[in-house]
């Protein structure tokens, strides 16, 4: 049955103003980082912040990781992430699965994010079948579409285990094989530079619907079934830390993510390998961590727990969106990446 000419109409002019995405080559943030530098605050904080990741791309013995978690994404960062890893700044991707399904997919479908305008009742939204998040919609009918796709993905997979690395690869080569509507999303990207992208909560996102659906529906058939394997994720993600050496982490938002990231470390050592603490770290936050929550951690508290040195660490507590396009800008014009070879570390798992 149709939706009401009057609902139909009311969700497209909620659904009228488009999310535009930062695009971190279009202008030089160098200026701005330099003028922090001499102030103080969260700007210097932040001119510090963006030294450290450009000490991390310069140098030669580091792999730096993107680390990823909130909303940033939808918001309107999403090009800064995949330029990241288009420019070879970093060579691993570690997120929320919100962050790489939820919307880096979703718009590789042809979908998008949408501004609010003013405050709307969210009863009306859900009437409407809209999702909010803060002051931005997404479609939710086109968000069950995306909830499908994964289920036809893992529909022509070999029943097995995967981990996320190994399925997020899958997409980005469902995508790259013609079926992206909206070219150069993060997740073709990295499929194409050969970074993996790593999801440890991989179903707490639209992939979660998909995959309950495609076991549910494999189970009541009696047929065998794939799902993700959480702990490979672990053990593959160790395995590049150990390849890598030296490594650096940008961090926007806590969570799952940052320790998941940050653990590596510790488990290298559980598994008898001398490594060395992630050598630099940034992370954007506005986490409080007067109540010891892990995400809103510090990173000289994680040097307790032998994760992180603390030598080049800065902790940037700002709302994410506002800095890290200066950042991402900052890192950009300086240039540090051209000289650098991007690792590639999709080679450790890919057969032949």
């Amino acid at each position: 049955m149709n939706a009401p000419a009057s609902k139909s109409n009311t969700k497209a002019e909620l659904l009228s103003t488009l999310v535009e995405h930062v695009d971190i080559t279009s202008y030089d943030a160098r200026p701005v980082i330099d003028a922090m530098r001499k102030m103080s605050f969260t700007s210097r904080d932040t001119a510090r912040a963006a030294d450290i990741f450009n000490m991390a791309i310069e140098d030669a013995d580091c792999s730096p990781w993107l680390i990823l978690a909130g909303s940033t994404s939808a918001g309107g960062c999403m090009h800064v992430y995949r330029d990241m890893v288009k420019f070879g700044m970093v060579d691993v991707v570690v997120a929320t699965g919100a962050s790489i399904v939820d919307m880096d997919f979703f718009e590789a479908l042809g979908f998008r994010h949408y501004q609010a305008k003013g405050q709307v009742d969210d009863r009306d939204l859900r009437a409407n079948y809209i999702d909010r998040i803060y002051d931005t919609y997404i479609d939710e009918e086109e968000l069950q579409n995306c909830d499908h796709v994964i289920y036809e993905i893992a529909e022509s997979l070999e029943p097995r285990p995967y981990s996320s690395r190994e399925f997020i690869y899958e997409m980005g080569k469902w995508l790259a094989a013609g079926n992206a509507k909206k070219p150069g999303s993060l997740i073709q990207t990295a499929y194409e530079e050969g970074a993996p992208i790593f999801c440890p909560a991989f179903v707490d996102s639209s992939a979660g619907f998909g995959l309950v659906k495609h076991q549910v529906e494999r189970a009541k058939a009696g047929k065998p079934y794939m799902c993700i394997d959480a702990v490979a994720d672990f053990r593959e993600l160790t395995d590049i830390k150990l390849a890598a050496g030296a490594t650096g982490l940008f961090m926007v938002g806590g969570g799952v993510p940052k320790n998941f990231a940050q653990d590596t470390v510790v488990c290298a050592e559980i598994l008898g390998h001398e490594v060395e603490m992630h050598k630099y770290a940034v992370q954007i936050t506005v986490a409080d961590v007067r109540d010891g929550a892990c995400s809103s951690s510090t990173l000289k508290e994680a040097c307790s727990w032998g994760k992180v040195d603390v030598t080049f660490e800065q902790m940037v507590f700002a709302e994410a969106t506002t800095v890290v396009p200066l950042i991402g800008s900052d890192a950009y014009f300086r240039g540090g990446w051209k000289a650098r070879e991007k690792r590639r570390w999709q080679k450790l798992f890919t057969k032949g």
